[in-house]
C-alpha cells in the first residue's frame, strides 16, 4: 500500500529526490498561491483534522471507522498531503483516502516545497511504547498559523520534546483516555506546558461510538478539569481563522461539532 502510493520521506532540509521532483513543484506553486493568512480547520472524527488554506489541504490521522470511530464518515477526501501519527487503524488507515497524496509518517524535520515540519517521536502508551508503539506529533505552520497536532500521545512531555514543538498557536490534544492516549487530567497537564493560545480537544467519546467497543470518555471530564478557560462549542465542525482571531493572553478551547 505505502509503495502504491510512492511515499516520500523527506530527511532535514534535503532537496527533493528525482521520484518526488513532479509532485514537489506542484506542492511549491500551491504554497506560492497560499499567502493569505487564513485557516479553515475541520474535524472529521476522533483525531482526524483537515486544514485548508486556499489550495492547500492538509490531513491528519484518517481512520477506518471502528470501536470508538464507528459511525463517523470515513475521510475519503482529496488533499495535498497527509499526515499520519501512527499505523493504527484509529490513526493511519491511508486506504480511505481519494487521489494519491503524499505521506508522512515517521518523526523527522521536513522541508516540502518551501513548508517546513516537525515529526517529534512520542509513545503511544504509557509503557514506554511496548504496547502500542510510537506515536508522532506534527508540528508546521499554515495560514499564517502554528498548529501543533499531538496525534494519540499517551506519555508525558518531555523536555526535549517541549522544545521541539515549540509554543503552537493551536494545539489540538487528546482528551479521552483509554490505553493509547491522554485522559483528562493528563491532558489539562499537556496544556499547561505547551500554553498554546487555542486548544482544540481530540479523542473523545461521542455518539460514534459502538458502546461495547469504546473505552474512552467524553470531552466534559476535560472540560470540568479546565475551570477558569473559556470554552466555545461551536455548532460547526469547522472554523475559520485568521491570526488576528487568536486569543492575545491565556488560552481559549474550542470544541467542535460532528454533523452526523
Amino acid at each position: 500500500m505505502m509503495k502504491r502510493r510512492q511515499l516520500m520521506r523527506y530527511a532535514g532540509a534535503s532537496l527533493l529526490t528525482a521520484a518526488g521532483m513532479a509532485w514537489g513543484s506542484r506542492f511549491q506553486a500551491t504554497l506560492a498561491q497560499d499567502s493569505s493568512e487564513s485557516l479553515s480547520i475541520q474535524w472529521l472524527g476522533h483525531t482526524c483534522f483537515l486544514f485548508a488554506s486556499n489550495s492547500l489541504r492538509v490531513l491528519v490521522n484518517p481512520f477506518r471507522p471502528i470501536g470508538c470511530t464507528a459511525n463517523y464518515r470515513p475521510p475519503n477526501i482529496e488533499v495535498d498531503l497527509a499526515l499520519i501519527s501512527s499505523q493504527l487503524l484509529d490513526e493511519g488507515a491511508i486506504d480511505t483516502l481519494a487521489g494519491t497524496p503524499k505521506l508522512l509518517y515517521e518523526p523527522g524535520a521536513y522541508q516540502i516545497g518551501q513548508m517546513q515540519l516537525e515529526g517529534i517521536r512520542t509513545y503511544h502508551d504509557r509503557e514506554g511504547g511496548r504496547r502500542f508503539g510510537i506515536n508522532v506529533a506534527w508540528r508546521w505552520r499554515q495560514g499564517g498559523i502554528s498548529i501543533l497536532h499531538l496525534g494519540g500521545v499517551a506519555a508525558p512531555i518531555t523536555l526535549e520534546q517541549r522544545i521541539l514543538m515549540g509554543s503552537p498557536d493551536v494545539a489540538l490534544i487528546p482528551v479521552g483516555g483509554g490505553p493509547k492516549a491522554y485522559n483528562p487530567q493528563q491532558a489539562k497537564d499537556a496544556v499547561n506546558i505547551l500554553k498554546p493560545k487555542l486548544v482544540i480537544p481530540t479523542h473523545y467519546r461521542t455518539d460514534a461510538a459502538d458502546p461495547n467497543a469504546c473505552d474512552i470518555v467524553s470531552v466534559d471530564e476535560f472540560l470540568m478539569l479546565m475551570d477558569g478557560v473559556p470554552v466555545r462549542r461551536i455548532d460547526s465542525d469547522a472554523i475559520a481563522l485568521s491570526p488576528a482571531d487568536l486569543p492575545a493572553d491565556g488560552a481559549e478551547i474550542k470544541v467542535l461539532t460532528y454533523n452526523f
